[in-house]
């Protein structure tokens, strides 16, 4: 039996909030999140968070009694702490990552460091580079990553560990390994069947299945095929699924505490299913499956390991309860019940359950932490992300859908502003990066809650190759750069004209990563759509994808550019901005961070060129130095979107005409701040 819980926010509710006095400090939108994580001691008397330290995370444990601080960790060298677990009632482990780039994952060092709670026993467990031969336990490879798999709490001087090593060539070797959480000695428990898996443990934390990722097909073409196996009681593996024979993928999530094993499976089309997979012949069985959108999480019982429910996001969050007869379930329904409008989620919890760290938040709230007591029954408030923010003066988050010029149904969200009726505003249509599998999502977005804070109403699609709607969905973009995926943008806005939301006559097109290349491709297709864009850390050379950036640096990364650009040369340029300068008319805002990697500062440089060979120069280039994949460093930002709404300002805002936002620029004059 389903329990469905479905988040519906109140439509209403912008219309309803009295306008604020003053438009909010952008300084107060830019400013990092205090804390990105945080997990209850297994005994519940610590709470472990990470916390923001100027463009640093520091490790902060706390006393949950006053919620005193017990110890902060810093690191050296502008590192910052990433993923951490505890091993034991007061033992933490923790690994070390450079915060690079917005739109880019956190860069991982490779070490990873071990301390009580109080900051005692600190020891070094995993590290690169030469050591002496009483630390040389601890040096690996860099070639080698590891990732925590599994805390073992009962015996805190041992923690389970994935190992990946690429070695050189094509493919990442895989193995899972046992290390002392004092010593770092390390000890091999199994190695992957093939490349590219990721193993998954059963109940007994035995490592039992290995999903493992095939990205080339028969014909030596990109594919994404999957092949499951499984492991014997004598160690061997054995081959469970192939979804190139069978055409269908089964991925496993994890396993119950009763032993149950929990996997997804999808035939490459739909939306994947939920379900259980038979241990000993490899049936799956679902359980749910939503016919617009593939699970995108799950609620995870106190024990950490029984699934109570599956959250689908075709707009906003929808969970459906699936365990009906957990104790956790009903405690779950009821913290829902208790915050509406908002997505409940249970976090972290102690060995005995009985105290549950529960994640609450919204479209207008940032995620705030209770504790929950199973004895007493009451949530007590533990800390709020980003308090100097006041939720009544945010903006609305409300899903929609519409239909494309061929007939396909998408799903997006406008972003309303405080106080604003949803009629006649300026709009900023807002395509996200990617852009296969990446998509946008209903909660708090800091960046469309400061545009939204200016009056614009903001508006972002789920166009066709968008992730969480099923693989048939998301390889409907490939080969799509410039064309379909283009035309849903332009057809969204039109919409959004159609149906009175937004003045036809004040509407600009913004987007980083592929988003920048939405943008200014919008610009040359539809010159009489928008009135300014603005590509942020943006491609805009479809054949220098193939020659900078990382993306090209493996034999699987060309076959990807092959699958979803081509490589034929005159397609490449019809489809590429730097081509189509002569078609923009429109003013436009460049940024790029000067040691991108995924979207290189030629590209920039090259679309800034192309626009002044135009005649039609930007009227701000912003190259910055030290940023790489989108600006983190706070300054950087308060500067970038200080010009960036006084960009938008001028052409669609309340100032339209009046603000000069900089200089044109020209040739290798671009404006570096």
């Amino acid at each position: 039996m389903l329990v469905s819980v479905a988040l519906a926010p109140v439509a209403q509710a912008a219309e309803a909030a009295a306008p604020a006095a003053g438009p909010i400090p952008i300084q107060d939108f830019v400013r990092h999140a205090e804390f990105s994580a945080a997990k209850i001691s297994p005994d519940g008397r610590y709470l472990a968070i990470t916390v923001q330290r100027g463009d640093q995370f520091a490790l902060a444990v706390l006393d949950l009694k006053d919620m005193s601080l017990l110890k902060q960790t810093v690191l050296p060298d502008d590192k910052s702490v990433g993923a951490f677990n505890w091993v034991g009632a007061k033992r933490l482990m923790f690994t070390a990552v450079r915060n690079f780039g917005r739109f880019a994952a956190p860069f991982n060092t490779g070490e990873w460091f071990a301390m009580d709670a109080d900051g005692s026993r600190s020891r070094t467990l995993i590290s690169y580079g030469t050591k002496d031969a009483t630390q040389s336990s601890k040096a690996v490879s860099y070639s080698e990553t590891f990732n925590m798999m599994e805390t073992l709490p009962e015996d805190e001087t041992r923690a389970l560990m994935m190992v990946n090593s690429s070695g050189g060539g094509e493919g990442v070797d895989t193995e899972i390994v046992s290390i002392n959480t004092l010593t770092g000695q390390r000890r091999v428990i199994t190695r992957a069947p093939a490349k590219n898996c990721s193993i998954a443990l059963d109940a007994n934390k035995e490592p039992r299945f290995a999903d493992c990722f095939v990205s080339k097909d028969d014909a030596g073409n990109y594919a994404e095929l999957t092949d499951l196996y499984r492991r014997e009681a004598n160690g061997e593996w054995t081959l469970v699924n192939r979804s190139k024979a069978n055409g269908r993928r089964i991925v496993v999530v994890g396993s119950a505490k009763d032993g149950r094993i929990y996997a997804q499976s999808d035939d490459g089309k739909a939306p994947a299913a939920f379900g259980l997979l038979d241990q000993a012949t490899g049936e799956f069985k679902p359980l749910f499956q939503d016919p617009v959108s593939a699970p995108s999480e799950y609620i995870v019982g106190s024990d950490g390991a029984t699934i109570l429910g599956i959250v689908s996001r075709t707009g906003a969050p929808r969970v459906e309860l699936i365990e009906k007869d957990s104790p956790d379930t009903a405690i779950y329904a009821s913290l829902a019940n208790a915050f509406p409008g908002k997505f409940v989620n249970f976090s972290t919890a102690t060995t005995d359950g009985k105290q549950i760290v529960v994640a609450v938040g919204s479209d207008r709230q940032p995620e705030e932490l209770y504790l929950y007591d199973r004895d007493t029954g009451k949530a007590r408030f533990l800390i709020r992300d980003r308090d100097w923010l006041d939720s009544e003066k945010m903006a609305s988050v409300r899903p929609f859908s519409f239909t494309t010029r061929d007939g396909l149904t998408l799903h997006g969200y406008l972003t309303v502003p405080n106080g604003a009726k949803l009629e006649n505003l300026p709009m900023i249509v807002n395509p996200h990066g990617g852009p296969i599998g990446p998509r946008d999502d209903w909660g708090f977005n800091w960046e469309t809650q400061l545009l939204a804070s200016r009056g614009y109403l903001v508006l972002q699609l789920n166009f066709r190759g968008s992730g969480g709607f099923g693989s048939g969905f998301q390889d409907a973009g490939h080969r799509q750069w410039g064309e379909k995926m283009q035309d849903d943008l332009t057809d969204v806005t039109q919409w959004a004209i159609k149906k009175g939301y937004a003045d036809a006559s004040r509407i600009c097109i913004y987007g980083g990563s592929y988003g920048g290349y939405a943008s200014l491709m919008g610009a040359a297709k539809e010159p009489d759509l928008y009135r300014c864009a603005v590509g942020y850390v943006g491609v805009y050379d479809l054949e220098m994808m193939y020659k900078k950036g990382d993306i090209p640096e493996t034999e699987s990364g060309r076959r990807f550019l092959e699958r979803t650009i081509g490589s034929d040369k005159a397609d490449l340029q019809r489809r590429s901005p730097v081509h189509l300068a002569a078609k923009i008319k429109i003013p436009v805002f460049l940024i790029a961070g000067e040691k991108d990697r995924r979207a290189p500062r030629e590209h920039t440089e090259a679309m800034r060129d192309a626009l002044v060979a135009a005649g039609h120069p930007p009227e701000v280039v912003i190259i910055q130095a030290g940023e790489g994949h989108g600006f983190y460093n706070e300054a950087n930002n308060l500067a970038l979107y200080t010009k960036m709404l006084a960009f938008f300002d001028k052409y669609i805002g309340a100032g339209a005409g009046k603000v000069d936002v900089g200089q044109p620029t020209s040739g290798d004059a671009a404006a570096r701040h």
